[in-house]
């Protein structure tokens, strides 16, 4: 099977692909021998099948070995192209970019969107697992879940899709703890995926959900083990801006950029982007860090 999705333009696969760690957390991964973007995913028919992505002119290419029937093909395209934002539009974004030399060539890289899981349930479990954890930790942890409580792949078993909330919820604490290593996180996992099942938690709903960005951070921050950080980090991944995701780095590279090297917290962070309103954690995302190396 193979697709072809518009984007609009700018539009550029590897500057998606590259917008952060996701692509190094399974089930996505790169494609050897045509880099292009892989991801395993369980379709809502419990299919499992292996999609790779291309870019080609005007948008992407995603190809599926399987034949699907045509509500799989559907689902397959509505997921693709909400975890590359093909329909997202940041005219108003480059507008403002173009007049601050640090985001001078964000246009000409179609920079801007992020790369983003088909479900928040996903997103929300990775950001999870990057809080207080080295990005080391966050792989291996990543890496633990999908492998242990993924469906394989049929047709090469060794991968595994994400697992789903029903899969999640059926396990406990101490399992997570054991097999997954999760640590403090565990029951933060079990949580969300048990809410997710039961009903009282309906994340999917939040992709579309017309309400102001400040309500939906509150409600973000109402799931246990999300905190101030993982709520801007959810926001970006929802295409709301309004935050920027404060973590140490945050606070070094602007410590560096505007306060001579001298400590700041995430006050000072905020500050630094508080004029570019509702774009400000995209402008500090997409910030041309140069000395950062060295930093």
């Amino acid at each position: 099977m193979r697709l072809a999705l518009p984007a609009r333009p700018p539009f550029s696969l590897s500057s998606v692909v590259r917008s952060h760690g996701w692509i190094r957390l399974p089930p996505f991964g790169e494609d050897d021998g045509t880099g292009g973007l892989t991801r395993i995913e369980q379709l809502d028919s419990g299919h499992v099948v292996e999609m790779l992505i291309q870019e080609a002119t005007g948008g992407v290419t995603v190809e599926v070995e399987d034949e699907l029937r045509q509500a799989e093909r559907d689902e397959v395209a509505r997921k693709v192209k909400w975890m590359l934002g093909l329909n997202q539009d940041f005219a108003a974004f480059y507008a403002l970019a173009r007049e601050e030399p640090k985001l001078a060539q964000v246009e000409e890289r179609a920079q801007g969107r992020v790369l983003r899981s088909p479900t928040l349930f996903e997103d929300t479990v990775k950001t999870i697992l990057t809080t207080n954890a080295n990005w080391a930790g966050t792989i291996r942890m990543a890496k633990a879940l999908v492998s242990q409580f993924g469906d394989p792949l049929p047709v090469d078993p060794i991968q595994h899709a994400f697992p789903t909330p029903d899969r999640l919820a059926a396990t406990d604490e101490q399992t997570l703890r054991a097999s997954a290593r999760l640590g403090y996180r565990a029951p933060y996992v079990l949580e969300l995926a048990r809410a997710v099942v039961s009903g009282s938690l309906d994340l999917e709903s939040l992709k579309a959900a017309e309400i102001p960005t400040a309500q939906l951070r509150e409600h973000l921050l109402s799931i246990k083990g999300v905190g101030e950080y993982a709520a801007a980090n959810l926001l970006m991944l929802l295409g709301r801006y309004d935050f920027v995701p404060v973590d140490s780095w945050a606070c070094r590279v602007v410590s560096h950029e505007w306060h001579s090297g001298e400590p700041v917290g995430p006050t000072e962070v905020e500050a630094a982007f508080e004029h570019w309103r509702e774009w400000k954690g995209l402008a500090y995302w997409f910030w041309d860090w140069s000395y950062k190396s060295k930093a």
